[in-house]
């Protein structure tokens, strides 16, 4: 009787805390609506003093100082700054609600082949992390899959949706390999243990990593002849998968941190002709050449962590977005924080603009580059005519803890409600406490 009635406890907490706030997806934009007088930042480098950005149905239709404004609704904005609506390059949001609670997870499968795996179909819009994001200005973001070596497919979604239908802004846009660690001993992201099939257990952990590479090569290979064959009498999901990647219509991103890692990526790119892009490259700042060369965009994942090794400097990952960018690799600024949960996106970026980065430059690793790297740039990214009205408007610069302030958001043209989590239990307690 004790453990049913702790069982229930339990259950009753859970569910109070995972209730549903009245916060709902924005209705589809009905009326033109203008933003005047304020300082527009492009995304590409490029700053508007004193402008109006104009948009209707969904779409910029004016941006500069001397937009025509017709019947729209304004919103004077003096004083205050408008950006793109930041880009979240790699996430598990919504994928993971709770660390902690295993139930809340849905991120990863069995198995080490699992390119047929899509991360939209798990996508849980009606997560809490989705409006804390929001509130500070990330709109867009990229929902990875975990597990295995091929981890299966990511979609990027708009943070303002009814479900995963509604939310995905591009499907299925890339595959995700997760490099073995070429370095024996630093962690499980490869090395000793082996599994099943790719590499032994107890031996040489550098060699049973290579092992399992050559077993994704000689995955790839097979799958590029199962689509160079063209009529198949049984189908076969895994290569079906993978069929973008063939084609360009998929990006390889391949999640990897070493120099050797990355040469190795580079060959896959060389050997399939897959368009490719280093997750994570903590060390892509020591051969930024070689990828400029090979055309390969890299995405940094952290920004606020140690170095790699003991002999770089103490400083270095916040110094790797400006060495990249003096190279002229394309690069996005990502953060895959387990506490923060992706909210200090535009703060990683504002570090890195104290480290080698102009301020434009550190906004557009977060905006236009996050776009080019996902394949939405046609679309979103930054502020120009005929693009998505994916906006955020902030009191003070987006990139500084202190002044950033949030006050409007507009996705596709929906105005969007900017509560959240926690900001509710904010006023709840003040109100608990009388602290006005």
């Amino acid at each position: 009787m004790k453990k049913i009635f702790i069982a229930f406890l339990l259950g009753s907490v859970f569910f109070r805390a995972a209730a549903q706030e009245t916060v709902y997806p924005a209705p589809v934009q009905k009326q033109a609506i203008a933003l005047t007088n304020a300082t527009i930042h492009i995304g590409n480098g490029q700053v508007l003093e004193n402008a109006t950005i104009v948009f209707s149905g969904g779409k910029i239709t004016g941006v500069g100082s001397s937009v025509n404004t017709g019947s729209a609704a304004i919103i004077n904005c003096a004083g205050k700054h408008i950006y793109p609506g930041l880009i979240s390059s790699v996430t598990n949001l919504g994928l993971v609600e709770i660390d902690a609670v295993r139930a809340t997870e849905d991120q990863r499968e069995l198995g080490e082949i699992n390119t047929n795996v899509r991360s939209i179909v798990a996508y849980n819009s009606d997560s809490k992390i989705i409006g804390t994001l929001r509130s500070n200005g990330i709109l867009l973001a990229n929902v990875v899959p975990q597990g295995g070596i091929l981890s299966g497919s990511s979609s990027v979604v708009q943070l303002d949706a009814w479900n995963w239908e509604d939310a995905v802004y591009k499907m299925d846009g890339g595959i995700h390999f997760r490099m073995p660690n070429l370095a024996a001993g630093r962690g499980r992201r490869g090395g000793g243990g082996g599994f099943p099939g790719f590499g032994g257990g107890g031996g040489d952990p550098f060699a049973a990593a290579m092992e399992r590479i050559d077993k994704v090569r000689s995955f790839f290979r097979e799958a590029k002849a199962y689509y160079e064959e063209g009529m198949h009498e049984h189908t076969n999901l895994k290569f079906e998968s993978v069929r973008g990647l063939f084609s360009g219509a998929q990006t390889f991103f391949v999640h990897a941190e070493l120099v050797k890692e990355m040469e190795i990526a580079v060959e896959f790119a060389k050997e399939f002709g897959f368009k490719t892009v280093i997750v994570g490259g903590t060390d892509s700042w020591k051969i930024a050449d070689y990828l400029k060369e090979n055309n390969i965009a890299v995405i940094l994942n952290e920004m606020h962590s140690l170095p790699l090794t003991q002999d770089d400097a103490v400083d270095q990952p916040y110094k790797t977005p400006g060495m990249l960018q003096q190279a002229g690799v394309l690069f996005a600024i990502s953060d895959t924080h387990a506490e923060t949960r992706g909210r200090n996106l535009m703060f990683n970026a504002g570090v890195a603009a104290g480290y080698g980065l102009t301020r434009e430059q550190a906004l557009q690793a977060i905006t236009l580059n996050a776009a080019k790297i996902l394949g939405i740039d046609d679309k979103t990214g930054s502020l120009e005519t005929g693009k998505d009205a994916n906006i955020v408007v902030s009191e003070g610069d987006i990139l500084d803890m202190k002044t950033s302030k949030v006050t409007h958001a507009f996705i596709q043209g929906r105005t969007i409600n900017l509560d959240d989590k926690g900001k509710q239990l904010y006023e709840r307690y003040k109100y608990k406490y009388g602290i006005k």
